[in-house]
């Protein structure tokens, strides 16, 4: 027998069926004290080595044996997932190489008594900023209780007989992105009724970096609750040990929260979204770019909302169609059911291939200068909210360049990197 016949009929079949044992215990419904389940974290480094982002949802053996015997809530969306493969195939949601954390969790026996969820429901199919009704999770009939429709702060009926919340939603490190208020929310209803919060941590794919302007605590709201930048450069795990320890919480209360950790995770590290954070935040371009193009949501520009390239392209009716020579039409679509100038051709820029190294101004600064009529570009109060301060408008309308805007940011940032400093588990 040749060493190719060798390798076809007897190595190969034994590497193929190690692979299919490794995933089929990442698949596993059921064990005894969750053994097999512990083994997730091994899985993957024999399967793809040791170096690859594994996610605190992934690191079953740190965190099962603080939820056994615990009655569980669990504050949760789309993205609250145990990967069975390695984080080098997290680019791809297809094949099912994923297990919901809440699905995970009852296949253990792990007691779940309900479900909190966050800005764009529980699946992940709600609309900006659309109020979320309470329900019955159709797969696990487990009760969900929406965060963001009556209450977006737990009350003390809903937190009854609970021993434990777990918070697990990916973020994407943008002041105005709302999950980081529903753990400001979550964490300060916990606090008062004693009840610890368990994080499981995932990587900020904006975490690189930190910019933009400031909120100016007048301007505190459900798009901004902390005086930070518009870019905080956080997880979600540090930014509850910031809440924490900046005594954020009303009254100065401390929350108990224990945060495991992501595996392998800089703030350098790149890392690619598997599962869309919400409904027009569709890849990592898109997240890349909302930084930038998410100041749009406080004006009349669309920024790709009812097309197929949500934040990669922004455009309006009223910008110079000789300078902005890209077209569109918005329509509605998933996620945006009235999308801003709909179903009437817009003027503007396509950013599908735009090179991105941070948060810019100069897009919001285009669409102002190219209006044929200024006066409709910003309403001026979502702007403020999402801005977190009334200057950036102002130095907008007065023609500052970006330079000269963000020279005025740079004593805010400084001071908020020392208070960053001491809240950061990752490099």
């Amino acid at each position: 027998m040749t060493f190719k016949d060798l390798f076809k009929n007897t190595v190969f079949p034994l590497i193929i069926g190690m692979v299919l044992v490794l995933i089929s215990c990442g698949n596993v419904k059921k064990t005894e004290d969750g053994r097999l389940v512990k083994n997730i974290e091994e899985d993957l480094k024999q399967v793809q080595g040791d170096t690859s982002v594994i996610v605190g949802a992934n690191r079953t053996a740190l965190y099962l044996p603080l939820l056994k015997g615990k009655r569980l809530g669990v504050v949760a969306n789309q993205t609250s997932v145990i990967f069975n493969k390695s984080a080098a195939l997290q680019n791809t949601t297809r094949n099912g190489n994923y297990t919901h954390l809440v699905d995970s969790l009852l296949s253990l026996n792990i007691t779940i008594k309900k479900v909190f969820s966050p800005e764009h429901g529980f699946r992940g199919k709600a609309d900006a900023g659309e109020l979320v009704e309470d329900g019955i999770d159709t797969k696990t009939k487990l009760p969900i209780v929406s965060l963001h429709g009556k209450n977006k702060k737990p009350t003390k009926a809903q937190l009854e007989g609970l021993d434990i919340v777990v918070f697990d939603i990916q973020d994407v490190g943008v002041r105005f992105y709302t999950y980081i208020s529903t753990l400001h929310h979550v964490m300060e209803a916990c606090a008062e009724h004693n009840i610890p919060v368990l994080i499981l941590d995932r990587p900020n794919p904006n975490g690189h970096y930190v910019d933009g302007a400031t909120l100016k605590p007048k301007y505190s709201s459900f798009l901004g609750m902390h005086p930070i930048p518009l870019v905080h450069g956080m997880t979600i795990g540090e930014y509850a040990k910031m809440i924490n320890g900046e005594k954020w919480l009303a009254g100065g209360l401390q929350c108990d929260i224990t945060v495991i950790p992501v595996k392998h995770y800089t703030h350098d590290t790149f890392y690619s979204l598997p599962i869309r954070p919400s409904p027009n935040l569709p890849n990592d371009q898109a997240i890349a770019l909302y930084p930038s193009l998410g100041l749009f949501e406080g004006t009349t520009i669309n920024a790709g909302r009812g097309t197929e390239f949500q934040f990669q392209r922004y455009g309006a009716p009223y910008l110079n169609k000789e300078i902005m020579r890209f077209e569109y039409t918005p329509v509605p679509n998933f996620g945006a059911k009235h999308p801003k100038h709909k179903n009437t051709l817009c003027y503007g820029e396509d950013l599908r291939d735009a090179s991105v190294e941070g948060m810019t101004l100069k897009w919001v600064i285009s669409a102002y200068k190219n209006a044929t009529d200024k006066s409709k570009i910003f309403n001026t109060k979502n702007f403020t909210t999402h801005a977190g301060t009334e200057l950036l408008q102002q130095q907008i309308e007065q023609g500052l360049t970006e330079a000269e805007i963000k020279a005025t940011w740079q004593e805010d940032l400084e001071a908020y990197k020392k208070i960053r400093a001491k809240y950061l588990i990752y490099d």
